[in-house]
């Protein structure tokens, strides 16, 4: 009866007492083994842990107690830190308007790049190279600018207010060349009533070789009187001319005098002005009531034609879509070019018309002798060395004059 009144977790009677060993507390001891025991053994106090979702049915956290909640990884990430939660609305609208930023510039891009290659389509190409012999390679590159008197494409009603008749075929109005190369540009106007050698045809004037065989034959002719190899061939005509002056929004013209030629379709008065299209056309043909003829309008046409590259430089040209888009298709309608010049030889060539006038480029008549446009040949054969040898930087003022007489 006695042993079943002990407490089931008593020691057996008779047997040592551990209540140091399970933390009871023994009659009349320390807490250690023994009385005066050196290194008692201390009980350390325990907490009952709350139980956690995270520990249910695991066994392990909810059966030892701790004095600090653990700390769940999986919520907190590394060191404890808990991750960040969804971006600031503000952050995240920035970024979308980055976004939308960067797809614009990318269309932008595109249609910058996409308009000039869908003009390059449109081109008509001619034949341009002469057959024989011809000077050989030559430092930099020559362009043949040639303004036609063509009307193809022309309304009835476009021909009677431009002024231009209602002639047929494909005559030459204008006929420069354009060097550009290691010095400045050098945009230099032949007079259309030259007298030249015409192979096949003798002593005539110079535009008379493209009525008698096209770009080839003016090709052949040039070369073979001046000596220098022509590298590209351009040619435009009236309504394209009209149609890329409409297409920059005019140009500036500064005649010296009042001009009223009814032939031209022309009446402005003295001083610089703006003109357009089928103004600026009048004002480059116009040679009927000016004392130099054909050598005021060859400078007209030069003026002309560099009021056009500046404005086509402007930036307006390429921020205004529709501009840009104009030009780029004012440009494809009216232009014919030689079949060897290359999207990169007419991209050069347009930058180069930017580039003509003030300290950037040269702008020359031929030299001549007299009214009549005879060719000073010694001058003449000076100026077209220089441009053999690509030496544009050294042709003195002297030889460079707007007329192409000596001063």
């Amino acid at each position: 009866m006695a042993d079943r009144r002990r407490g089931s977790g008593d020691p057996p009677e008779g047997s040592p007492e551990y209540h140091w060993l399970y933390g009871g507390r023994g009659s009349g001891r320390g807490q250690s083994g023994g009385p005066g025991d050196p290194e008692p053994t201390r009980v350390l106090p325990t907490s009952k842990r709350p139980a956690r979702g995270n520990d249910q049915g695991t066994g392990r956290d909810a059966a030892w107690g701790s004095s600090s909640p653990r700390t769940d990884r999986a919520s907190t990430g590394p060191r404890g830190q808990r991750p960040s939660g969804p971006p600031p609305r503000s952050a995240s609208r920035g970024r979308r308007r980055f976004g939308w930023v960067k797809l614009v510039l990318l269309l932008w891009l595109v249609f910058l790049v996409a308009v000039p290659l869908w003009a390059w389509s449109q081109i008509e190409k001619v034949d341009a190279e002469p057959d024989g012999e011809r000077p050989g390679s030559q430092p930099g590159h020559t362009y043949l600018l040639v303004g036609s008197d063509s009307r193809e494409g022309l309304s009835k009603k476009q021909r009677q207010a431009y002024g231009t008749g209602t002639g047929e075929g494909r005559r030459t109005d204008t006929i420069m060349m354009l060097h550009t190369g290691a010095g400045p540009n050098l945009l230099l106007s032949i007079p259309r009533d030259s007298v030249v050698d015409v192979p096949g045809y003798g002593q005539t004037k110079v535009n008379a070789a493209y009525a008698y065989g096209g770009p080839e034959l003016l090709v052949q002719t040039l070369e073979e009187e001046t000596g220098v190899r022509i590298d590209s061939y351009v040619e435009i005509g009236f309504g394209g001319f009209v149609n890329v002056v409409d297409a920059v929004g005019g140009v500036e013209i500064c005649p010296k005098q009042a001009m009223k030629d009814p032939l031209a379709k022309l009446d402005v008065e003295k001083g610089c002005q703006e003109a357009d299209g089928p103004t600026a056309l009048g004002y480059a043909r116009s040679r009927k009531i000016s004392q130099l003829g054909d050598i005021d309008r060859a400078q007209r046409q030069r003026e002309v034609v560099s009021a056009v590259g500046d404005k086509a430089a402007s930036p307006w040209s390429i921020l205004n879509p529709v501009r840009y888009t104009r030009l780029a298709s004012a440009g494809s309608d009216s232009l014919r070019l030689g079949e060897d010049t290359g999207p990169f030889d007419t991209l050069r060539f347009a930058w180069a018309m930017t580039r003509v006038t003030g300290d950037k480029g040269l702008t020359c008549g031929v030299p001549i002798a007299d009214l009549a446009v005879t060719w000073d040949r010694e001058r003449a054969l000076r100026m077209f060395g220089y441009i053999k040898e690509d030496r544009t930087e050294d042709i003195p003022k002297r030889l460079c004059t707007p007329s192409g007489l000596a001063k």
